[in-house]
Formats: structure tokens, C-alpha cells, sequence
């Protein structure tokens, strides 16, 4: 079985090698939904949702949420982020998937299965 949890964060950045607009300072409201998967324990539950958004919070949030992510990486692609999220989680929750949206038309999936 699979839980899910969402989270919104605002963060900027800027691409340094982008031809366009995004090679200025910009900012996002970058949306996360965390999915994990496992078995019901003896309470029917995967895990309580409590705990899933304490962990995300605790090594996630707050060290993206109103950064600039230049600061936290070389290139702040969601590409990019999205591997750093999944690293940053990966020791401790049993993760299934995570999608990253940049802005509420376009989003990053990753199941950790392509190794960069």
C-alpha cells in the first residue's frame, strides 16, 4: 500500500546557463508529494501521517523552504532537486516516488531507479 503526503515551499533561484527568462532571479511555490509504500501494521496504517511530515519537514523543508537555492546547489533544476530530496529522505522512509511541480503546469517524477 502506498501514502502519500503534500507540502508547498517558496524558494528562488536562477539558472546561470539558461538562454530564456530563468537565467534571472525568479522565484517558485514548488509543490512536493511524498509517497512511500509498506505493509498496515497492527494499527492499519502504513504510517501515521504525523510522523511521514515531521521526517519530510525536519530534512527537507526547512532547509528549502524561502532559500535561495543557489546557495544549496550548483544547478537548481527541479531535476536536480528532486535527486537531492530523494537522498535527503531515502535512509529514512521507504519511498516509493516523489514529485517535485516548479510551478502548477510542470513537475519532476523520481523513483530513484535511474542512477545520476
Amino acid at each position: 500500500m502506498k501514502i502519500s503526503k503534500e507540502f508547498v515551499f517558496d524558494a528562488a533561484h536562477k539558472l546561470l546557463w539558461h538562454k530564456g527568462k530563468c537565467q534571472n532571479l525568479h522565484g517558485h511555490t514548488y509543490k512536493l508529494i511524498v509517497t512511500v509504500e509498506g505493509q498496515l501494521n497492527e494499527n492499519g496504517i502504513v504510517m501515521d501521517f504525523g510522523d511521514l511530515k515531521k521526517i519530510i519537514v525536519n530534512n527537507v523543508i526547512s532547509k528549502l523552504d524561502h532559500k535561495y537555492l543557489n546557495d544549496i546547489f550548483e544547478n537548481p533544476t527541479a531535476e536536480n532537486m528532486v535527486i537531492w530530496i530523494w537522498n535527503q529522505l531515502k535512509h529514512k522512509l521507504n519511498l516509493y516516488e516523489i514529485r517535485l511541480w516548479e510551478s502548477p503546469t510542470s513537475c519532476v517524477v523520481y523513483n530513484g531507479g535511474e542512477k545520476y
